[in-house]
């Protein structure tokens, strides 16, 4: 099991997906979770491999999938008399076995791809500061070589960027530095990529964007382009405009990941609170439900739902009441 589980991980690792893996760290008997017990929760919510079932599953996928938009890591616990203590998220629950679990939650967040187009001292420099923080690093350009670029991941000795696995997560710096400029740039431009960087002075840039515009690249997407490359740190030596080109990257990386978490909290799924176990159920995915006094009782599983119909009266009011 744990042979496929790695397995699994190293699958979703390279297709550059998101993920995180909860973890069985401690358990109190009785409980059908045990230590080492282990789940990949992924992005859309769904579970691969087992962590205990019940209540367990919904609370740790809830937290799984706030740790993806977070980035941080937290120990779960789940236990019907779990109080709270700092460091630790605390859900109490009646409705499974009785026992406690402790769970470890870790997001896999796949880091940022930065391809390099065009053989220059910039993008070597560059090269060498995005591996010193375990970015990915694709380089781009006629006549490079292993020895030239010993630091990235992947050398590939011509322009043609359909090679390439290039999505929204993706940063384009352009640096032919004349050779090819509008070549390279016109395929970063039209590419998925949400960054495309050129390293070129005001004019030169102005006069690639008109070539740009020749070519069909339209207006909002030009207007996305970077160029300067970099921030505006006063660089003037190569190895300052490379500091200035990563530091913009990194600065647009944690930007997409205020918005996506926006986003997230703008698109939030309607809960409704179980009135047995206290967890947070989706309305429009429960499977459990009861109505009583008009009113509709949502559940995370069939044994919440069947305590609750044993007497309906009063959890309503206990809910109700709280």
């Amino acid at each position: 099991m744990f042979d496929e589980f790695l397995g699994k991980a190293g699958e979703l690792l390279a297709k550059g997906e998101s993920f995180a893996v909860a973890e069985v760290v401690r358990y109190v008997s009785p409980i059908s979770g045990k230590v080492g017990d282990k789940a990949i929760v992924f992005a859309d919510g769904t579970v691969w491999g087992w962590i205990g079932g019940g209540c367990a599953q919904p609370a740790v996928v809830k937290e799984a999938l706030k740790s993806l938009k977070d980035g941080r890591p937290r120990l779960v616990r789940i236990s019907p008399s779990a109080s709270q203590e700092e460091g630790i998220v605390a859900y109490n629950m009646s409705c499974h076995s009785g026992g406690t679990l402790d769970i470890y939650i870790e997001p896999i967040l796949p880091k940022p791809h930065i391809v390099i187009v065009g053989g220059s001292p910039i993008g070597r420099t560059l090269t060498t500061l995005c591996k010193t923080i375990s970015y990915t690093v694709s380089v781009v350009a006629p006549r490079a070589d292993r020895e030239s670029y010993p630091d990235a991941d992947r050398v590939q000795r011509d322009l043609n960027l359909n090679g390439l696995k290039i999505g929204p997560k993706t940063f384009i710096v352009v640096a032919t530095q004349g050779e090819c400029d509008e070549e390279a740039l016109e395929q970063a431009l039209r590419s998925e990529a949400s960054y495309v960087a050129f390293v070129a002075s005001r004019a030169k840039a102005a006069k690639v964007l008109q070539s740009m515009s020749e070519r069909g690249i339209g207006k909002e997407r030009l207007s996305q382009l970077r160029s300067p490359a970099g921030l505006d740190i006063q660089a003037s030596s190569q190895e300052e405009i490379a500091v200035s080109i990563l530091a913009q990257i990194v600065q647009m990386s944690k930007s997409q990941r205020i918005e996506q978490n926006s986003a997230a909290v703008l698109g939030e799924k309607q809960e409704a609170r179980d009135p047995i176990c206290g967890m947070g159920v989706d309305i429009s995915k429960a499977k459990y439900v009861s109505e009583f006094d008009g009113r509709p009782f949502y559940f995370c599983c069939a044994g919440c739902k069947q305590t609750f119909d044993k007497e309906p009266d009063k959890y309503a009011l206990e809910q109700l009441s709280t």
